[in-house]
C-alpha cells in the first residue's frame, strides 16, 4: 500500500509532466484522484501506461457517475493499477448528455466493454469506440437506467 506522501509525490509528478491535461489532484483515504480535461484523456492515460515512473498497465474499471445538479452531470472514472509499483490511481473526467468523449479502447482494449456499459446505463457517448451498442438493456429501452431521470 502506498503512503499518502508517495501518492502526493506521484500527483506532483503527473501535474509537472502533464500540466495541459491535469486540472487538479488530491490524496484522500490513501487514494490518489486526478481530474483531467476530457479532450486530453487519451494522451494522459497513454502517459500513465508508458511512463517509467507510472507503468499503470491495467485498466481495472471504468464507470459513470451521475450528478444531475451539475451542468456537466456525468463523471467518467477510470481505475488503474500499476503492478510494477504496487499503486492504484483514479482518473476522472466530466461530461454532459450531449458531448462525446474519446474512447480509450486504443490505449486499454479492456475499456471496450466498460465504455459500452457506461453508454448503455448512462447514455455517455464515446467517440471512436469500435462497437458501441447495447449490451445490457433491450434495444427498444427508452430511458437511461442509472441516471436519476430513470425514476421519473
Amino acid at each position: 500500500m502506498s503512503s499518502d506522501a508517495e501518492l502526493k509525490n506521484l500527483g506532483v509528478h503527473l501535474l509537472g509532466k502533464n500540466s495541459n491535461s491535469v486540472i487538479d489532484y488530491k490524496v484522500a483515504y490513501n487514494e490518489l484522484t486526478i481530474n483531467v480535461r476530457r479532450d486530453k484523456i487519451i494522451s494522459f492515460l497513454t502517459f500513465l501506461r508508458d511512463d517509467v515512473n507510472c507503468k499503470f498497465i491495467q485498466l481495472v474499471d471504468l464507470c459513470g457517475v451521475d450528478y444531475p445538479e451539475r451542468e456537466e452531470r456525468f463523471d467518467v472514472v477510470y481505475h488503474l493499477l500499476s503492478m510494477h509499483h504496487n499503486k492504484r490511481i483514479r482518473v476522472k473526467i466530466t461530461t454532459d448528455e450531449g458531448t462525446t468523449i474519446p474512447s480509450v479502447c486504443g490505449v486499454f482494449p479492456s475499456a471496450n466493454w466498460y465504455e459500452r456499459e457506461a453508454w448503455d446505463m448512462f447514455g455517455i457517448l464515446f467517440s471512436g469506440h469500435p462497437n458501441l451498442y447495447r449490451i445490457l438493456l433491450p434495444p427498444t429501452w427508452d430511458c437511461l437506467l442509472y441516471t436519476s431521470d430513470a425514476a421519473d
